[in-house]
């Protein structure tokens, strides 16, 4: 591991240092994990496709339809 300083406002580092406490590490260990945490955090966890097919209404077919969609969309006056 390498050393290093930071810098926090008095109440963060309180409330930082009562928040490792309550965890029961240190607080150079609570800020290794947030970070960890932060690094870790543009993985996704949830696979993005869960949001298909979550209905079937059955009446539409955007991908047949699409350029009549936007013919209509764009024909409408703007509101």
């Amino acid at each position: 591991m390498t050393r290093t300083q930071l810098s926090f406002e008095h109440d963060m580092l309180r409330d930082a240092r009562d928040r490792a406490r309550e965890m029961g590490v240190s607080l150079a260990e609570y800020v290794r994990r947030l970070v960890s945490a932060d690094l870790q955090g543009t993985k996704r966890s949830v696979d993005p496709g869960v949001v298909f097919d979550l209905g079937c209404s059955g009446g539409s077919d955007v991908a047949r339809d699409k350029d009549r969609m936007l013919a209509e969309a764009f024909a409408e006056p703007r509101r």
